[in-house]
């Protein structure tokens, strides 16, 4: 559901530069270079489908830099937390303190301090790594405009999912 990495691969020989850290439990699936440059290059739905996702992907990272220069850690936790339960789907996140701390660029005791005073005004339940969002529209609220951007840019460039009737189904 995420995305992809190395997409540039499929488009020209030039190799990723890319590290990759599953933080939620799925599925991924691997593709040789070569083979997605090949039909990459004979399927002209594939070709977009991977330009749409470098795009959202590269919207995504510009944003990021952005909202990390620009808004405070509460706000940025409350987008991180959006965004990992709109890439699962999951009603709890498996999310350590170590790592939101390391994704928001500060120390763990400032995640701690923030994930308390978001619990304590009822908008997540968190404990030894596990994190529920109890009260969406509330955490939507505390977010940065960030979130709202890079999901409505994503939203209107990106396919629907292989599973449904998008341009990926007739792959």
């Amino acid at each position: 559901r995420e995305s992809a990495v190395g997409l540039v691969a499929a488009l020209t020989p030039i190799s990723a530069f890319s590290r990759v850290i599953g933080q939620a439990r799925g599925t991924a699936s691997r593709i040789d270079a070569v083979r997605l440059r090949a039909l990459a290059h004979s399927s002209p739905v594939l070709r977009d489908v991977i330009v749409r996702h470098c795009d959202a992907l590269l919207a995504s990272a510009q944003q990021s830099v952005a909202c990390n220069a620009l808004h405070d850690v509460e706000e940025r936790f409350c987008r991180w937390l959006l965004t990992c339960q709109d890439r699962t789907s999951e009603e709890e996140l498996s999310l350590t303190q170590e790592f939101l701390a390391m994704m928001l660029g500060v120390q763990r005791t400032t995640v701690s301090q923030v994930a308390s005073m978001l619990q304590g005004d009822g908008l997540i339940r968190y404990q030894r790594g596990r994190m529920v969002i109890v009260n969406r529209p509330g955490l939507e609220r505390r977010a940065c405009e960030c979130y709202g951007r890079v999901r409505a840019h994503s939203e209107q460039i990106l396919p629907p999912s292989p599973a449904g009737d998008g341009p990926c189904a007739s792959l």
